[in-house]
Formats: C-alpha cells, structure tokens, sequence
C-alpha cells in the first residue's frame, strides 16, 4: 500500500522556487514525525529537512535560509517550500517519517531539477 505521494517537483532556472508536497497515509500524518529527503545521481539518499510531532524542524546546513517544511492539517500535507534553488539542489525528493524506526517503504519521489 502507497503511504506517501509526493508532488510538485520540476524544472526550474538557479535562484528559482518550488513548492513541494507530500500526503502520506493518515494514520503516518497523525502519528509521526516526518521528512524531506532527497537523491541526487550517484548519491545516497539524505535528510533534508524534518519536522517533528511537535512541529519543531531541522534542517540540514546547505539549505538553512533557502528551505522551510511545514505541516498543513487542513490538507494533511507535509509540504517543503524551496527558495533561491541551485544546481546542487537536482535530486528526486521524498518524504517519509524523520526516524529510521518508524521509516516506511518510500514513494516514487518527485523530480527536481535546477539548470539554465
């Protein structure tokens, strides 16, 4: 069973934005933690930005300033707002929960890429 979809990824020009999203299942919404990871080619998949049940976030340091990842109840999203995007940001992104003990299989991800 799918417990995450991720949406809102594309193509975008270095200083650009993009709004991603992500709905988990409701019962992984309303219990845990949650994360924005993200892939790059020929890399491993990393932590990007976390938030946890208390909504208070983290982020990982090339994207302080630039990401903010927030909790929308009325939609049950887990959303990632990504600002001043660089070359380096390309990756597919994921959300699953902020804890390897409580991580879930993972969605399709959604691509983001960043070129002129």
């Amino acid at each position: 069973q799918v417990q995450f979809v991720e949406s809102g990824g594309g193509l975008v020009q270095p200083g650009g934005s993009l709004r991603l999203s992500c709905k988990p299942s409701p019962w992984v919404f309303e219990r845990y933690g949650m994360g924005w990871y993200r892939q790059a080619p020929g890399k491993e998949r990393g932590m990007v930005a976390q938030l946890t049940t208390v909504d208070n976030t983290k982020y990982i340091e090339s994207v302080k300033g630039r990401f903010t990842i927030s909790r929308d109840v009325a939609n049950k999203t887990i959303d990632l707002q990504m600002n001043s995007l660089q070359p380096e940001d390309t990756a597919i992104y994921y959300c699953n929960t902020n804890h390897p003990s409580t991580r879930l299989p993972w969605g399709q991800g959604t691509q983001v890429t960043v070129s002129s």
